[in-house]
């Protein structure tokens, strides 16, 4: 999808609009004509640019998302993790959170929500996560062997999940330090 026409600026509020919006509606009732409305633009020019609600709520999504995680080194696992976590602000990361369980329903209910999402979003992550738990790997922090590996991320989201129904508390970078010393690392043999 050619979105060349756009200067990031407008992009990036084109994105914070569709966000806004998640946050105040849900997926189901936000629809391409509020987008238009609420970024002063056209529903031709956001089809012509993502094709869809689905592509766009996913883009939107991932732009939020600056930290490229893979690059991310600091010679253990545990200090990628709480490096990762140091790059990260509490306030995006409630945010984020909210969105994602609002998405949670969607994706059931809409397969392109979804395929879009693994694509734009989840498979991006999933891809930086590899990477720095495929070096605590090489570097003999954990066995290759080790079946927690492939369990990494459904821990992660948990965390995300549980947290706020558990306690009604929101996911913040003191919490997921704990969780990761706690849970993530001893799991995995750290």
């Amino acid at each position: 999808m050619a979105r060349g026409r756009l200067t990031p600026e407008r992009e990036s509020e084109l994105y914070e609009a569709v966000l806004d919006l998640l946050r105040e509606v849900g997926y189901d009732a936000l629809t391409m004509d509020a987008v238009a409305a609420r970024t002063h633009s056209s529903k031709a020019t956001l089809y012509r640019q993502w094709g869809s609600k689905p592509e766009l709520v996913a883009h939107a999504l991932r732009h939020g998302k600056p930290v490229d995680i893979s690059q991310i080194d600091t010679g253990s696992l545990r200090g990628d993790f709480h490096e990762i976590l140091a790059r990260s602000d509490d306030c995006q990361m409630e945010r984020e959170s909210a969105l994602l369980r609002g998405l949670a329903t969607a994706v059931h209910e809409n397969p392109d929500l979804l395929q879009a999402l693994r694509e734009l979003f989840v498979e991006p992550e999933m891809t930086g996560l590899d990477e720095v738990l495929g070096r605590a790997v090489r570097r003999g922090e954990v066995a290759a062997d080790n079946p927690a590996l492939k369990l990494v991320p459904h821990m992660i989201i948990g965390a995300f999940v549980a947290r706020p129904l558990i306690e009604d508390r929101p996911v913040d970078k003191d919490f997921l330090a704990e969780y990761a010393d706690a849970v993530v690392l001893p799991a995995l043999g750290v």
